[in-house]
């Protein structure tokens, strides 16, 4: 192969990536203009069962289906995926009456889902049709259709299923969302079905669980000369300190960063009060707060401390190293 004609095979490629972007943007898109009274039916047949929602389906589609059912369970829907091969072995029996099947089909005419069909109507289900073929066999004998069809597959060829899993997948995942948000679905109740990884840290993990890290409060009077705020940071290993009233409220905070900064210009306001070069009523942060919160707060301010308060006193300060340690991000 010449130097020229894999340039031109290459560049050939990237134009065709763009067409299979473009077309399965476009069948998404045909799916919002499509939506229908057909989706909030599916929609009232799902909150009224009192089954499961179960997906099936084989081959591309299959792993669409496996996908949904997934995304519905993580979502606050409970369903699972049966693979219709295994179904016609004996996994019917996972499937009982009162359940809703989803059954994602692009032609409608896939063999093992049309032989599931006899069974699951002497069984008592709910059949809805994932597909993009109305006229089916799949969708003549179901309760229900949710059409996803495409005008062309992205594949030159217009054979392998590109742009019509596409379609499928975004139609599943708008009604699994869709149901998320009729019952309320809240991020603490994701957090409980994702407990594990950085999702989970980062949906559990609470203010007070990460300043547990250093356990560092360093604080100090209205009237402190800014030279024992200084030891108090040092002390502390802390790049600031709280600054509180004769309350104990929090007042102002002041950062070894502000204080670099004055002796560029003069030693002389080392033994002024701390109270003259504080900033003023700084953010802060509850420790019942998730983490996360702390952490989009520190980044969009810039700053690498966040005074903890309660009831309106410093209880510790959050550092930013200590967010990044707890994985948190």
């Amino acid at each position: 192969m010449t130097k020229k004609s894999r340039e031109d095979k290459l560049k050939a490629g990237l134009e065709g990536a763009k067409n299979v972007l473009q077309i399965e943007a476009d069948a998404v898109l045909k799916l919002k203009e499509d939506l229908d009274g057909s989706f909030k039916k599916a929609m009232e047949l799902i909150i009224d069962s009192e089954g499961r929602v179960v997906f099936t389906g084989v081959g591309k589609t299959g792993l669409v289906a496996k996908k949904l059912a997934a995304t519905f369970s993580s979502t606050g829907t409970s369903a699972f995926f049966v693979h219709a091969g295994e179904a016609l072995h004996g996994d019917l029996g996972m499937i009982r009456a009162g359940d809703v099947v989803i059954a994602v089909s692009n032609s409608g005419e896939t063999d093992e889902v049309i032989s599931l069909l006899p069974s699951l109507r002497r069984i008592g289900v709910t059949l809805i049709a994932l597909t993009g073929n109305s006229e089916s066999t799949l969708a003549e004998h179901a309760d229900l259709i949710l059409e996803a069809d495409v005008i062309t597959e992205a594949c030159p060829h217009n054979l392998a299923p590109t742009a019509s899993t596409t379609a499928a997948l975004a139609l599943g995942d708008a009604l699994a969302i869709a149901l998320s948000s009729y019952y309320g679905f809240s991020p603490e109740d994701f957090a409980l079905y994702h407990p594990g990884g950085s999702l989970g840290r980062k949906l559990l993990t609470k203010v007070k669980d990460v300043i547990k890290i250093r356990e560092q409060n360093p604080v100090v009077k209205i009237e402190t000369t800014v030279r024992e705020a200084l030891f108090k940071m040092t002390k502390s290993r802390m790049g600031s300190t709280s600054i509180v009233d004769q309350d104990g409220k929090l007042r102002g905070i002041i950062t070894d960063g502000d204080i670099r900064r004055l002796l560029e210009k003069s030693a002389d306001f080392i033994d002024r009060p701390v109270k003259d070069y504080m900033t003023v009523d700084p953010i802060s942060i509850a420790p019942d707060r998730l983490a996360a919160e702390a952490l989009q707060i520190m980044e969009a301010k810039e700053i690498n401390d966040l005074p903890v308060v309660e009831a309106g006193k410093p209880v510790a300060m959050l550092n930013f190293q200590d967010l990044l340690r707890a994985k948190v991000f």
